[in-house]
């Protein structure tokens, strides 16, 4: 699990790919502190698993699902990237939950200056947009941030000059693709609301009948 507050910016130095799959090498500092093979690093958001450990680098395989649901797709090697280490369980919660998982690409379609903030307004699929509410949490590119507006076909985000300076938001404008994860919460939520949702909790057949109401003056 991690929370949303990116803790570097690194740098892809390598990109091997196979035909549905790749191996990325990373070049990193603080998040390789402690970090074994077999950890969690959200690189853009997205979980990925350590395999390799140099001097200054991390490798992670990303498999077929993932490149087919991320921006990974489209990496290329010198890009600078989010890296967020899995939250440690004695860490402060500075974000919110994250599971690394995206449920999608957005696409930015405009930015603006507000002041010392800048706005980035989102475009995104319906099926992450249903899960995204004005004052809500939504992971963009692995950054937790707070959603400001939410339209028919997109959303906005107010971004704080910190939060600009310590990630790749800086480097995205119009046109870019982004990471999105929405808040695990609603998805919890709705799920349980289904009745029948799954076979354990499936409600049980009624057996009350006409016949039954009549006999007791129904």
């Amino acid at each position: 699990m991690f929370t949303g507050i990116v803790e570097e910016i690194g740098t892809l130095e390598q990109v091997q790919r196979g035909q549905h799959s790749a191996v990325l090498t990373i070049r990193a500092d603080k998040v390789l502190e402690h970090t074994k093979i077999g950890d969690s690093i959200a690189v853009n958001g997205i979980c990925l698993t350590v395999t390799a450990l140099s001097a200054g680098h991390f490798s992670a395989d990303v498999m077929h699902e993932t490149l087919d649901r991320s921006s990974l797709s489209q990496i290329k090697r010198g890009t600078h990237v989010n890296l967020e280490r899995a939250m440690a369980a004695d860490g402060r919660f500075g974000g919110h939950i994250v599971a690394g998982h995206v449920d999608g690409v957005g696409r930015i379609v405009s930015t603006r200056r507000d002041d010392t903030a800048v706005w980035y307004t989102i475009e995104a699929e319906p099926h992450v947009l249903r899960y995204i509410v004005e004052k809500g949490s939504v992971t963009v590119d692995g950054i937790s941030l707070t959603v400001a507006a939410v339209q028919e076909t997109c959303f906005a985000v107010s971004v704080i000059p910190h939060t600009q300076e310590q990630t790749v938001l800086k480097e995205r404008t119009k046109g870019d693709l982004v990471n999105l994860e929405t808040d695990i919460i609603g998805k919890y939520v709705e799920k349980l609301m289904q009745p029948g949702g799954q076979t354990e909790s499936k409600a049980k057949e009624s057996r009350i009948t006409k016949e039954f109401l009549n006999q007791y003056g129904f």
